[in-house]
C-alpha cells in the first residue's frame, strides 16, 4: 500500500510540474507558450456583419429562413477551421448575420475565410475542331467544365464539390509541400473515373485537369492515372490549404455574402475591469484558504495545496485546448473551484467524526474518504449534466460558461479524490502529525 500511494504522489508531482511548464513557460520552445484565448467582453476583436443575398439563393426550394440557418451554421464551421474560439454568429433582421471573433485584431484572412461561396469545379482544357487550344482575347486559357456520364444515364455538365465528403484535411507531400486531399461520394467517384479515364487516354490533347474555386484556378495538376474516390489539390500555401479545406469540409454557402461593416471592438469591461476582477478571484481565494487553515488546521493546509494544484491544471488544460476566458467562462472556473473546495469539506467533516468516535488517524482517513465519495460523486455528476444540457442547448456565451464549469468539475474530482488523498496518507503513514489538534479535534 506504502508503495502505491508513492507512486500516485509521483504522479501527482509529474502532472504538477506539467501543469507548470504550460502556465509558465521557461522557453519558447517548450510546450504552452501560447498565451491565453480571451473572450470579447476582455480582449476585444473584431465585428464583421454580413448581407445575405436571398434572392440569389442557388436551391430555390429551400426558404430563408433555412437559407439563413445554414448560412449560419456554415460561417461558423469555417471560423472555428481558422482557428477562432467562443466566436458568436447570430442572425440579424431578416438577411443579415453578426460575426464576432474574440482577440482577432485584424480579420482579413477571416473575412477571406468566411465571405467566399467555397465552390469548388473541375474543368478541362478547350481545343477547337483542328485540336488547337483555345485562349481567350487576352490570351488565357480557355477552361469548360468537365463532362461525364451520372448513375442516373444523364451526362452531368460539372463536377464541384458538392459531391465531396466532409473529410477533406490538410496534408504534405514527400517534399513537405502542404497538399489537401478529398474524398468523394459514390456518384462523385463515378464521374471522377470517368473524367480522370478520358484525360488519362487522351493521347493528343492534354491531361490537364484544371480545380477552381469560386471561379479562381487554384491547381492544374497533370493526371498520370485514373483515379475514383480520392484526390489531392496540389500547388497550394500553407494558408491556402486551411482555407480551401475549412470551406469544403463546410460546403458552399449557397447564396452570395456581402461584407457590410468591419470593426474593431474593445473590450467591454475595459483593463481596470478586468484587473479588478483578478483581484477579488485571488482574494476571494487567499479567504477560503485561510478560512480552511483556521477551521481544519492540517487538513485545510492540505486542501489548500490541493486547491493550488487544481487551479494550475485548469489553467493548463485551458492554454492547451485554447479555452475562451470570457466572464461567462471565468465565472464557471471559479464556481468550479468552490465545488473543489467543497469536496474536501464533506471529506473532512467525516474525517472528523471518524477520529471523534475513537478511530486511529489512519483508519478515519481511509473512512472519511469512502463515506463521502457517494456525497461527491451524486452532487458532481448532477452538475455535470446540467452542463451537458448549457452547453446543448445555450448560446454561444452560454456554452463557454458550461464548458468552462464542466472541466473544472472534472478537474475538481480529480483534485480532491487524488490529490487531497495521496497527500494525507503519506503523512499519516509516515507518522507526521499525530495529534488530533492539528486535524481540528480537540481531545477529550
Amino acid at each position: 500500500m506504502a508503495r502505491r500511494e508513492n507512486y500516485l504522489f509521483l504522479f501527482v508531482i509529474l502532472i504538477l510540474v506539467f501543469a507548470m511548464l504550460i502556465v509558465f513557460p521557461v522557453s519558447k520552445g517548450l510546450i504552452g507558450n501560447k498565451d491565453f484565448q480571451y473572450g470579447l467582453d476582455i480582449s476585444g476583436g473584431s465585428r464583421l456583419t454580413y448581407q445575405v443575398d436571398l434572392a440569389n439563393k442557388q436551391d430555390v426550394a429551400m426558404t430563408d429562413a433555412q437559407v439563413m440557418t445554414a448560412v449560419q451554421q456554415k460561417i461558423t464551421q469555417r471560423v472555428n477551421a481558422y482557428g477562432v474560439t467562443e466566436v458568436t454568429v447570430k442572425q440579424l433582421g431578416s438577411n443579415r448575420v453578426l460575426v464576432e471573433l474574440p482577440g482577432v485584431t485584424d480579420a482579413t484572412q477571416a473575412v477571406a475565410s468566411i465571405g467566399q461561396n467555397g465552390l469548388l469545379e473541375f474543368k478541362v482544357q478547350s481545343y477547337d475542331a483542328s485540336g488547337n487550344l483555345q485562349k481567350d482575347a487576352n490570351g488565357n486559357i480557355v477552361w469548360v467544365a468537365a463532362t461525364a456520364l451520372g448513375s442516373d444515364g444523364v451526362t452531368q455538365e460539372a463536377l464541384t464539390g458538392s459531391l465531396l465528403k466532409p473529410n477533406t484535411y490538410l496534408t504534405t507531400d514527400s517534399l513537405g509541400k502542404p497538399e489537401v486531399a478529398f474524398e468523394w461520394n459514390t456518384e462523385g467517384a463515378k464521374l471522377f473515373g470517368e473524367i480522370t479515364t478520358s484525360l488519362y487516354n487522351n493521347g493528343v490533347n492534354s491531361k490537364v485537369l484544371g480545380i477552381f474555386l469560386d471561379g479562381t484556378l487554384v491547381s492544374d495538376p497533370q493526371v498520370d492515372a485514373v483515379i475514383t474516390d480520392k484526390g489531392i489539390i496540389q500547388g497550394v500555401t500553407i494558408d491556402q490549404a486551411k482555407k480551401l479545406v475549412a470551406q469544403l469540409n463546410s460546403g458552399t454557402l449557397n447564396v452570395p455574402l456581402t461584407l457590410i461593416a468591419n470593426s474593431q471592438v474593445d473590450a467591454t469591461l475595459g483593463k481596470d475591469s478586468v484587473t479588478k476582477s483578478y483581484w477579488a478571484g485571488l482574494i476571494g481565494i487567499a479567504c477560503v484558504a485561510l478560512f480552511m487553515i483556521v477551521y481544519y488546521r492540517l487538513l485545510g493546509l492540505v486542501a489548500t495545496v490541493a486547491l493550488g494544484i487544481y487551479a494550475l491544471i485548469i489553467l493548463a488544460v485551458f492554454k492547451i485546448f485554447n479555452f475562451t476566458l470570457s466572464v461567462p467562462g471565468i465565472a464557471g472556473f471559479v464556481i468550479s473551484t468552490g465545488m473543489a473546495v467543497d469536496a474536501n469539506v464533506l471529506i473532512f467533516e467525516r474525517m472528523k467524526e471518524e477520529l471523534k468516535r475513537g478511530l486511529t488517524i489512519k483508519m478515519a482517513v481511509a473512512e472519511g474518504f469512502h463515506r463521502a465519495w457517494p456525497s461527491i460523486w451524486i452532487s458532481n455528476v448532477s452538475t455535470i449534466i446540467t452542463c451537458f444540457i448549457l452547453i446543448w442547448f445555450g448560446n454561444t456565451v452560454v456554452k463557454g460558461f458550461g464548458l468552462n464549469l464542466l472541466v473544472g468539475v472534472v478537474v475538481s474530482m480529480f483534485s480532491a479524490v487524488m490529490v487531497t488523498r495521496t497527500f494525507l496518507t503519506l503523512m499519516v503513514n509516515n507518522g507526521m502529525m499525530k495529534s488530533l489538534s492539528l486535524y481540528g479535534v480537540k481531545h477529550d
